[in-house]
C-alpha cells in the first residue's frame, strides 16, 4: 500500500518515466550524481565498502573497479596506496566525471560484463560497489570478475540488499520534472553465495544494514516518515567480502 501510495505522489508531482537501462540512465545521471548530499544509499555505501576495505591490504595491489561509476571511492582506495587502479563502466558520461576528478585514470568502457583485454588473474583486488543489481546474469559477472583476480586475491561487492529490491524498492533519480527508474535485478544474498562456492570464492565477511534508527535523520529530512515507517527493519544494503582460494587451499 505504502508503495502505491508513493507512485501516486510521484505521478501529481513530476513525470515518471519506464525503466530505463542503466547506460543510458547513468549517462543522465552523471553530471549530478556526485552532487547528493542526502543520498541515503551512497552514505551507506560509504560505510559497508570503506568497512570491508579496511580489511584487506591495499598498498602496492593492483585494484580492477567494476561499475566506477564517477570514481567515488577511488580517493579512499588511492590513499592506501595501491600499485593501480582500473576503472570499468558501461556509462560514459560516468567516465568522464571520473577523469575530471582524476586525470590520469586508467579506465575502459564496457558493453557488457565481459572484461575484454583484461588477461586472467590480472588483478590482486576486485571491488563493484552498487552495480551488481544492474546485471541480469549473476553468475556470468562473477565468473568473469573471478577470471581476472588473481588466486589469493579479495573481492569486495556492495548493492541494495535484494530483499528491498524484491520489496518494491527503486533506483530513481530526478531529471528536471522527470523520475527515471533504473532497472534492476533481483539476486539473492543465498544465490550470491552459491555462486561464489562454485567459483571457489570463500566467504570472508558478509555485512547487512536495514533501515533503522541510524539513518531516520535521512527521512525527516525528505518528510517521508510514513516510508521510514513502513520500511523500518528491512534490510537495504549489504557488503560482502570474499577471496578467491588458491589451488593449493
Amino acid at each position: 500500500m505504502i508503495i502505491q501510495k508513493i507512485i501516486s505522489f510521484l505521478k501529481r508531482h513530476l513525470v515518471v518515466k519506464a525503466e530505463m537501462d542503466s547506460q543510458k540512465a547513468y549517462n543522465i545521471w552523471a553530471s549530478n550524481y556526485d552532487k547528493q548530499p542526502h543520498n541515503l544509499m551512497l552514505a551507506l555505501d560509504e560505510l559497508v565498502f570503506s568497512e570491508l576495505l579496511n580489511e584487506v591490504l591495499v598498498q602496492g595491489k593492483t585494484i580492477a573497479d567494476i561499475g566506477c561509476g564517477t570514481g567515488r571511492h577511488w580517493q579512499k582506495m588511492l590513499d592506501k596506496n595501491p600499485g593501480k587502479i582500473t576503472g570499468f563502466d558501461v556509462s560514459e558520461g560516468m567516465l568522464k566525471i571520473l577523469h575530471n576528478k582524476f586525470p590520469n585514470a586508467n579506465t575502459h568502457l564496457l558493453t557488457g560484463h565481459i572484461l575484454n583485454d583484461t588477461a586472467d588473474n590480472d588483478f590482486d583486488i576486485l571491488v563493484s560497489t552498487l552495480s551488481i543489481a544492474h546485471i541480469a546474469d549473476a553468475e556470468a559477472a562473477l565468473k568473469e570478475w573471478c577470471r581476472v583476480l588473481k588466486p589469493g586475491g579479495d573481492l569486495i561487492i556492495t548493492d541494495y540488499h535484494p530483499e528491498a529490491l524484491a520489496k518494491g524498492g527503486k533506483r530513481t533519480f530526478k531529471n528536471n520534472q522527470e523520475l527515471i527508474t533504473i532497472k534492476n535485478h533481483v539476486h539473492t544474498i543465498e544465490s550470491i553465495k552459491t555462486i561464489a562456492g562454485q567459483l571457489h570464492l570463500k566467504i570472508i565477511r558478509l555485512i547487512e544494514k536495514p533501515i533503522d534508527d541510524s539513518v531516520k535523520s535521512y527521512y525527516e529530512k525528505q518528510d517521508a516518515l510514513a516510508i521510514y515507517e513502513a520500511w523500518k527493519n528491512v534490510p537495504i544494503i549489504y557488503g560482502i567480502h570474499l577471496k578467491k582460494i588458491n589451488d593449493t587451499e
